[in-house]
């Protein structure tokens, strides 16, 4: 697998990923700020690489974090080709309804 292919499997797979409070994936919602795909330092087993994410969520006190952030380690770490995947939570910028994608805002009631 690529690196190209891994980012767009990370993006798919970060597409399956909801806050259980709002029926929107956390792409849509522009939750996510970054995705760095490395190669790893080690690559075993035919996992060559290693992801990095930047998130956010839709408020600092999100009661539903930890199962989101879970999730997505779950689901990131069932790509094939990753070894590890890192997830740092910030709060720059600070989320706001305009990061979220036409669709969303359409799901939601935004437009």
């Amino acid at each position: 697998m690529t690196k190209y292919e891994v980012e767009e499997k990370t993006v798919e797979y970060l597409k399956t990923v909801f806050d259980p409070e709002i029926p929107v994936n956390v792409w849509d919602l522009g939750m996510i700020y970054k995705i760095d795909v490395k190669e790893t330092a080690e690559p075993a087993d035919g996992k060559d690489f290693d992801v990095d994410i930047d998130m956010t969520f839709t408020a600092p006190n999100c009661p539903a974090a930890d199962f989101i952030l879970e999730d997505i380690q779950q689901k990131l770490e069932g790509i094939s080709a990753v070894k590890t995947v890192n997830v740092n939570v910030v709060f720059e910028p600070e989320w706001n309804k305009d990061m979220m994608s036409e669709e969303a805002k359409l799901d939601l009631g935004f437009m």
